[in-house]
């Protein structure tokens, strides 16, 4: 599970420290979604998120500055009662004495920010979903077609890289070669680069090692990229029965997200650059609702049906 220090994000994120204890140096952040304790602050706790960053806007203090003194003492007891990792205060506000005071009694850690509560909010998801993201790392061959995002994989030595550096020759980008780091964004979103230290170079079998910027321009290559389809390629198998119509049933899971997935067999004399490229066009067309595998199955059928109508009439 990743975590990210308190004092990290503190600083990442230019935060006011308003109270920290002693030992806010050991303290982490887990839960890269946020909460607004509105509910906490009425009384209602069954359902507490307290894992979560905490933050407070006017709303919430205009509430709690309208509320009596001991009611204002009694939740706000209940609320720091709960190990959350940190309470920010938006918009530049000073939080009341009650309040702080509560906090130092269960050492909470109360932060500050001069952002309105939405741009906050915005500011520290993205921060926390990066960071905090489910990731994974991948052996393959990620590149950029006609703006689709394209997972090559398939056993070493079956043509990943070179169909890469033909597809970058044809005007197309590399994003990553061999080794891929996957970080899943958002519920069903998977976003792959290539770590640092091997970043837009490639392996060619008989030639070596090369820079795909340096050779052929920051053009060529693109820092992360949307993972839109995996294609996997594998040895022309005889007689095995491949895939001639592509109702785009195959998908393959990858951190809980499905993405599809087409098999591509290799044999001699196929140019796999331009069938990655047609594999592109094709998720675009599909993406706008058209299916030429539907399509020719619905003229086969209206075709049927005529001639079905002829001969029975």
């Amino acid at each position: 599970m990743a975590i990210i220090a308190l004092t990290e994000f503190v600083k990442a994120l230019d935060l006011k420290i308003i109270y920290a204890p002693p030992d806010v140096h050991t303290l982490t952040l887990i839960s890269d979604d946020i909460n607004r304790p509105g509910l906490q602050l009425t009384g209602y706790f069954s359902y507490f998120s307290k894992t979560r960053v905490q933050i407070m806007g006017k709303s919430e203090l205009s509430y709690l500055a309208e509320m009596h003194a001991a009611d204002q003492e009694s939740v706000l007891d209940r609320y720091f009662s709960y190990e959350i990792p940190c309470l920010i205060i938006s918009r530049g506000q000073k939080p009341p004495d009650v309040l702080l005071d509560s906090a130092r009694q269960y050492q909470r850690v109360v932060l500050g920010t001069d952002l309105v509560t939405t741009k906050a909010i915005n500011k520290i998801t993205h921060y926390l979903e990066n960071l905090l993201a489910p990731q994974i790392t991948r052996h393959g061959v990620l590149v950029d077609v006609y703006g689709v995002g394209i997972l090559m994989m398939g056993e070493s030595s079956i043509g990943k890289s070179e169909t890469a550096l033909e597809l970058v020759k044809r005007g197309h980008r590399l994003v990553a070669d061999d080794v891929i780091d996957i970080t899943k964004v958002g519920e069903n979103k998977l976003v792959g680069k290539a770590p640092d230290i091997v970043k837009f170079f490639m392996e060619i079998r008989g030639i070596g090692i090369i820079n795909v910027q340096e050779m052929f321009g920051v053009g060529a290559v693109i820092g992360h990229k949307t993972i839109d389809i995996i294609i996997c390629l594998e040895q022309w198998v005889q007689g095995k029965v491949y895939d001639r119509l592509d109702f785009g049933d195959e998908t393959m899971e990858m951190l809980e997200v499905e993405v599809p997935t087409i098999t591509l067999p290799v044999m001699p004399g196929r140019n796999l650059a331009i069938i990655v490229e047609v594999a592109a066009m094709n998720y675009r067309l599909k993406r706008r609702g058209y299916n030429a595998a539907a399509e020719i199955t619905r003229r086969l059928t209206a075709e049927i049906q005529k001639r079905e109508e002829e001969y029975g009439g």
